[in-house]
């Protein structure tokens, strides 16, 4: 499963931040999946309590923040959402894009508990 080393990732990143801050506990993480990221939301939401079991995570709270793709078309300039990667311009249908927002995957943000 993909999203369990994703959670594991998130877990050890996290972890490794509150060390370094002195911390015994993070009560709050923040993330930010974009749409465009290829995560598997109910599959993380599976993974998570297998990662995080045993951890410095294991009674924080989980905020995901899911950014929508947006896109600029490197043919005419045109900036658009985008909801597949594989989309095309609304305006000149090429399919030679900048996908700007959507892709992300990163901790935003951790609470930490001393």
């Amino acid at each position: 499963m993909h999203e369990l080393s994703i959670a594991m990732g998130i877990v050890e990143l996290a972890e490794k931040e509150a060390a370094k801050a002195g911390g015994k506990e993070i009560e709050i993480i923040e993330l930010e999946i974009g749409k465009l990221s290829g995560v598997e939301m109910e599959a993380l939401d599976f993974a998570w309590p297998v990662a995080t079991k045993d951890t410095m995570l294991a009674n924080a709270v989980r905020k995901v923040h899911n950014p929508s793709g947006r896109a600029r078309c490197m043919e005419c300039n045109y900036e658009f959402d985008i909801d597949n990667l594989y989309d095309s311009c609304p305006k000149c249908n090429s399919y030679f894009k900048d996908i700007y927002m959507g892709k992300e995957l990163r901790i935003k943000s951790i609470v930490i508990k001393e």
